[in-house]
């Protein structure tokens, strides 16, 4: 009879007796496999592909540090060949071939796989190139000092061992780990039905946010990621995390996407060139490389040149662009269709309890590490109590000794074998058989008074070290303390900057504002349109005539173009000298210090070849669309158009303005279409008209005739007239400036040649600046061609006719000029005061 399943009986025949007098089994050959791949994938799972959520180690590194530190191959002794690690390694815990022993040694090696190398390597240890190490006979290897953290207080008793494979030696099943190496390091694995992929993290967020969970059992995902701010990859890179990456820390499944750290540069022949510096976690530089050319052979991207200019572990790709390349656009392209761009996924399993492999999130991760290090601090402290209280015992009975001298002397020298002077010693003075046998074992110096004194100052220090040591086994708090102790020192020994910048949202969407602080910022841009944004509290306040301070470092011929007050969550509008117009948020140019240089605007917008940026119109967050936008062109044109025409502009940007060949769009101001405009020149003429002088346009209209120039003079500056309370500031090449009424001007229809503004010297030289002034307006900032920068007060300068030439507002050294001023509005004074 057939059984018709596993569970049923199987009728006996007389083979069966037969092979079962041999002990012989009859089984299914289903259940045989099964019963055997089940082994297998045990096998593989806990003892080879999985690393153990309290010191993050597979068995092979675990085997391999474990291995190093008996045989004394710590950070401070000399390198060692890597064939005799791998042969002892691979004779004493892991039969496993040396090669597998030896690639797993080369990664803890390897800085740019390791966030903190656990191994040093001497010698080819291969590279980000996929380049694979020299043999082992010719690498030499030592622990490195995260290392030996990871093995501290293993040799007193505070971690099980079991027998190695053939049971002539022990090892350890889980390393003390003081560090949370599984989260420091991360993980990548791949067992039976199941894998691990866990990032690399920071230590310093680790340990606070360790330290969090401490101090609050019940801290959430949240509150940890207060802390732990997300992966920090050894590569660097810029990781996006957002949603996904706190569900990832939730529940320990998720994604970040990783990109290239990649700048836009102009080279000296006027061309553009990416260079990229750092680039995501796990990519190969040479397949990289290799694909980027692949994409330029097949004339989806188009490239001038491509070079590796990377040396001594840092990273610099080097992508020269043709001189028609749109810089942004290509680097876009780069990113979508390479490496440049890649995610990272989530997967963080690893064994619980030694043979439990679970998903975890970090606040289980970080869980299970501190339970580990509570029963490892918990085992060190009752294995030093034992010693204390051994070593104790034995003073106690020198005590006796040294206070019954003479009565020990003459028991000892009245026995007559070592046997019976051990046994009299107990009877007559109450001894252990410890006690007794150390005694007879002490030697005659012990018998000096300074010997003495030691011997009671000794065992003073022990009891006061045993009552120490039993409070803290009284206290579980006390344990928890020596914990967050000991990870401050790790912090203090290995903490260092984070490598990977975070941004805290998901890739091709916008950031949450309220992570970012609303302050006031300035953001300065340059002829050669490399912009940045600092802080407005970075400039002090000087008194008229002063020199300044030093400012932003700027390339050579390179000077500062404008200056513009905003709040880090304004809009930010950026018109170009071709008529197009982008848009940002203030944020979203990169903060820097005063003397930064800046990063150039391609990096930020997508502008064309010899496309510059000359005009930035800062519209406030919750400002409405009424209005109109007045432009002019450095020819003179004029044009307005609705504001609201600009309210959604596209990655690549707008028409603002149809140009006149030869022409450049330079000034742009925000009106309410009853204003009055006025346009000076170099040459210190000024014309006033009406805006209504100039109808509403469309953005791709050509516009009028604003102001009629003579001949050698230019267009320097376009300002709005909204009351006669205002003032015009006008400021000069040589430092001179003043201040000047707006009724000063009277009214004209547009077209004409103006009237004079300022008086224009050799000593002054050409104008180049005039702003009027409202009333909120309370300083002014100006920069000059070398960097020089100056805070002044308005009121310090001084109110003067239309035809007078100022006077000094700012000194100037040797072949410097006054380049660009901006004006700062009362609220960044009363931020400043604070």
């Amino acid at each position: 009879m057939q059984p018709t399943n596993e569970h049923e009986s199987i009728e006996a025949t007389p083979d069966m007796v037969t092979e079962a007098s041999a002990g012989l089994e009859r089984r299914r050959l289903e259940n045989v496999m099964q019963d055997n791949f089940f082994r297998y994938s045990m096998s593989v799972i806990v003892d080879r592909a999985l690393p153990d959520v309290r010191d993050g180690l597979k068995p092979v590194h675990r085997r391999i540090l474990y291995s190093m530190n008996q045989n004394g191959n710590r950070s401070t002794a000399k390198f060692v060949k890597s064939a005799r690690i791998i042969g002892d390694v691979m004779g004493k815990y892991h039969p496993h071939g040396d090669s597998a022993i030896y690639d797993s040694m080369v990664r803890l090696a390897q800085d740019w796989a390791m966030r903190y190398t656990l191994v040093q390597g001497q010698g080819n240890f291969g590279s980000m190139d996929g380049d694979p190490p020299a043999a082992h006979r010719y690498t030499e290897a030592r622990l490195d000092k995260p290392a030996e953290e990871l093995l501290t207080d293993i040799e007193k008793e505070t971690v099980d061992f079991k027998d190695n494979f053939d049971g002539s030696e022990r090892e350890p099943i889980v390393l003390p780990a003081k560090l949370p190496n599984l989260l420091l390091n991360g993980q990548i694995g791949i067992a039976v039905g199941m894998a691990t992929s866990i990032p690399t993290h920071n230590l310093g967020e680790l340990v606070d946010a360790t330290i969090e969970l401490i101090d609050n059992p019940e801290a959430t995902v949240d509150d940890l990621l207060q802390h732990v701010k997300g992966p920090d990859f050894p590569t660097g890179a810029i990781v996006y995390g957002g949603a996904p990456m706190r569900q990832a820390y939730a529940t320990g499944r998720g994604s970040v996407m990783m990109r290239a750290v990649a700048e836009i540069q102009e080279t000296k022949r006027g061309r553009h060139q990416i260079v990229v510096t750092e680039i995501p976690y796990g990519v190969n530089k040479a397949t990289l490389i290799e694909k980027i050319g692949e994409l330029h052979k097949e004339k989806r991207v188009q490239l001038a040149d491509l070079r590796d200019e990377s040396s001594r572990g840092k990273v610099r790709i080097v992508i020269e662009l043709k001189k028609d390349a749109y810089p942004k656009k290509v680097l876009n392209q780069l990113y979508k269709l390479t490496a440049l761009q890649t995610s990272f996924n989530y997967n963080m399993l690893a064994l619980v309890n030694t043979m439990q492999p679970r998903i975890l999130g970090l606040h289980d991760i970080l869980s299970e590490f501190v339970k580990h290090r509570q029963s490892v601090v918990r085992r060190r402290t009752e294995f030093e109590l034992k010693k204390a209280k051994a070593r104790a015992h034995i003073l106690e009975g020198y005590k006796i000794a040294l206070d019954h001298i003479d009565e020990v002397i003459k028991t000892i020298r009245a026995s007559k074998t070592q046997d019976e002077a051990e046994k009299n010693l107990r009877a007559k003075f109450g001894l252990s058989e410890i006690q007794a046998k150390a005694i007879l074992a002490m030697q005659l110096r012990r018998l000096t008074g300074l010997e003495r004194e030691a011997v009671e100052n000794e065992l003073r220090e022990l009891l006061k070290l045993i009552a120490r040591l039993e409070a803290i086994l009284a206290d579980e708090q006390e344990i928890l303390n020596i914990i967050k102790t000991e990870l401050l020192e790790m912090k203090e020994k290995y903490g260092d900057e984070r490598r990977s910048k975070i941004i805290n949202h998901e890739l091709g969407k916008f950031s949450d504002e309220e992570l970012i602080p609303e302050e006031d910022a300035v953001v300065l841009l340059t002829t050669e349109n490399y912009i940045k944004r600092t802080l407005a509290s970075d400039y002090r306040k000087q008194n008229r005539g002063g020199k300044g301070k030093r400012g932003m470092t700027t390339k050579e011929e390179d000077i500062i173009a404008q200056i513009i007050p905003a709040s880090t969550h304004d809009y930010l509008l950026f018109f170009t000298n071709k008529g197009r117009v982008f848009r940002l948020k203030a944020y979203e140019v990169p903060a820097a210090s005063l003397s930064a240089k800046g990063v150039a605007a391609v990096n930020l917008l997508q502008m064309q070849p010899e496309e510059k940026i000359t005009a930035i119109i800062k519209h406030e967050k919750n400002a409405s669309d009424a209005g109109y936008l007045f432009m002019a062109t450095k020819n003179g044109t004029v044009k307005k158009t609705p504001l609201s025409d600009y309210a959604n502009i596209r990655t690549n940007g707008l028409i603002a303005i149809k140009l006149d060949d030869g022409d450049e769009l330079k000034w742009i101001k925000k009106t309410d279409g009853e204003s009055d405009v006025i346009i000076s020149t170099s040459a210190g003429q000024a014309i006033r008209f009406n805006e209504k002088d100039a109808r509403p346009m469309g953005r791709a209209a050509r516009g009028v005739r604003g102001v009629r120039l003579r001949p050698n003079d230019r267009v320097v500056g376009m300002d709005i007239v909204t009351s006669d309370d205002q003032t015009l500031l006008v400021i000069s090449e040589q430092g001179f400036g003043k201040r000047t009424r707006v009724t000063n001007f009277p009214s004209h229809k547009r077209g004409g040649v103006g009237i004079k503004a300022a008086i224009v010297t050799a000593k002054t030289g050409p104008i180049i600046s005039v702003q009027t002034i409202d009333p909120t307006m309370t300083d002014a900032i100006l920069v000059s061609q070398n960097g020089q920068t100056i805070r002044i007060s308005l009121k310090d300068i001084k109110l003067l006719g239309r035809t007078t030439q100022g006077v000094t507002i700012m000194r100037l050294g040797d072949n410097d000029a006054v380049s660009s001023i901006g004006l700062m509005e009362e609220r960044s004074l009363e931020e400043d005061a604070k």
